[in-house]
């Protein structure tokens, strides 16, 4: 059996969610796996809850310039996300961009 490929109307864009620390080290890990197979296709991690702590202590230069940080999550514990992409609630960033077309997948 040969993998197919279905045609896209526009690119293929995943958000990945990842809101424990265990979900952050498989979605870095199926971010890497989706670019290898489709290196256009677009990728967001959001990272809210555990996560966010996990991803400002362990960074990784591959993947980290796919995160979005949620601001509620950074707000409640006093932290920073210097150098990544943080916006206001991870639940509106998955939220609009469903709502834009982009695919959604919890890791």
């Amino acid at each position: 059996m040969t993998a197919m490929t279905l045609p896209l109307n526009g690119p293929l864009r995943l958000v990945i969610h990842a809101p424990t620390p265990a979900a952050l080290e498989r979605a870095r890990n199926n971010a890497r796996n989706l670019l290898k197979a489709r290196p256009d296709a677009e990728i967001r991690i959001v990272v809210n809850a555990g996560a966010v702590a996990a991803a400002l202590d362990g960074p990784d230069a591959e993947t980290d310039r796919l995160l979005r940080v949620c601001g509620n999550t950074l707000a409640k514990t006093g932290r920073t996300a210097e150098g990544l992409t943080v916006v206001p609630a991870g639940v509106l960033d998955i939220a609009e961009a469903q709502a834009e077309g982009w695919g959604y997948m919890r890791a």
